[in-house]
Parts: structure tokens; C-alpha cells; sequence
């Protein structure tokens, strides 16, 4: 039960600050709270990654109440004493990086690609060794959840939620970023991994 209890809270947090505050900040210095939502034709790779983060949203969400409550069992090879310690360190590291992340953004962040908006290409700090830090923060939390309250519905939001960050980064936003910034981008993703440090570089010769 204490494990459910630090999920939901810590859940929260993340959720106020990484979203709800940094939408506020945002907004405060730039007019916009940067928040674009589901967007693109229904069925397609955008609105599909747009849904499938919702849906992590809230089966992470359901994930702690819905073991409170006793809906749903845990999955009791995964529960361990040793399990939960980890999970916890992932969840606050993981909690702290998103935010961190985020920051170092600047006027640059977004949830989301509008087509019609050209932001500021950020190389610098965490995107110097990765150019999704947010997004490896965020699954790094999320693997931390899983980890707490093993059950289907943690496992199902953590499988949403790698779904949805593939197909943003690989069919959305990269696709987007090279089209923004051109050769700009692609020098940087050529020394800049994916979601880890040197793995997932492109080639600086792409089109």
C-alpha cells in the first residue's frame, strides 16, 4: 500500500511540474503555453502518437488507485523489496531530469510539433549527449512506476508510453527537424544519440 501511495503522489508531482508549471512558465514568457496537443488527420502517426501518450497518461494514472483499492493484483514475481528501492531512485532521478530537461529548452518547448512554428534548435546542456533527454527522462519515471506497482495497467501505460515516444521522435519530429533546420540538425544529430549518448546518431549526409 505505501508503494501505491508514494506512486500516486510522485505521479502528481512530475505531472504538476513538468507539465502544469512549465506550461505556466511558458506561457508567461512567451504568450503561449506551448501545450499542442493531439494534432494531425485521425489515424495518422501524429494523432496515434498524440492518443497513445493520453492513454499512458491515464493508465498511469489508474495504475496506484486501481492497487489501492484492490481492482487490480500486482504482479507478485516483480514485488520485492529490492525492486521497489530501485524504483524509487528511478522515479526521483528520472522526476528531476524531466524538469531539468525541460528547462534547458528555454522558449523552445513544446508537447507536440505545430508545422507552422520555427523554435530555436537546442544543442546545448543535456542535448549536447542525447537529443530527447525529456523523453528518456520520462520512460526512465515511468520504468520506475512499473517497477513500484508492478501490474497491467503499469505495464500497459509504460508500453503506451514507449509507443508514443518512438513514433513522435522517429516519424514526427525528426522528419520536422530536418525539414526546420537542415544540415543544422542533422551535424547535431550526427554526435548527439537518440535517447541514449551515441546511440541512434544520424548521418550528417542524410536528406
Amino acid at each position: 500500500m505505501l508503494a501505491s501511495w508514494f506512486y500516486m503522489i510522485s505521479y502528481l508531482v512530475v505531472g504538476t511540474f513538468a507539465f502544469g508549471i512549465r506550461a505556466l512558465i511558458h506561457r508567461r514568457r512567451t504568450g503561449s503555453s506551448g501545450m499542442n496537443g493531439i494534432s494531425g488527420p485521425a489515424f495518422s502517426a501524429a494523432w496515434w502518437a498524440g492518443v497513445l501518450f493520453a492513454v499512458a497518461i491515464a493508465l498511469g494514472l489508474l495504475a496506484p488507485i486501481a492497487a489501492l483499492v484492490g481492482v487490480v493484483e500486482p504482479i507478485g514475481a516483480m514485488v520485492a523489496v529490492p525492486l521497489q528501492l530501485v524504483a524509487a531512485v528511478l522515479i526521483l532521478a528520472g522526476g528531476t531530469a524531466t524538469v531539468l530537461a525541460q528547462a534547458a529548452m528555454g522558449a523552445s518547448w513544446r508537447v507536440g510539433v505545430d508545422e507552422g512554428e520555427i523554435t530555436t534548435l537546442v544543442t546545448g546542456g543535456p542535448f549536447r549527449l542525447v537529443r530527447n533527454p525529456i523523453f528518456t527522462a520520462m520512460a526512465t519515471t515511468s520504468i520506475g512506476w512499473t517497477l513500484l506497482v508492478p501490474s497491467a495497467l503499469s505495464l500497459a501505460a509504460l508500453a503506451a508510453l514507449i509507443t508514443a515516444i518512438e513514433l513522435q521522435v522517429r516519424v514526427i519530429e525528426e522528419p520536422y527537424l530536418i525539414r526546420t533546420h537542415g544540415s543544422d540538425y542533422l551535424t547535431y544529430a550526427s554526435s548527439a544519440g537518440r535517447f541514449v549518448p551515441a546511440l541512434g546518431r544520424l548521418s550528417a549526409a542524410a536528406s
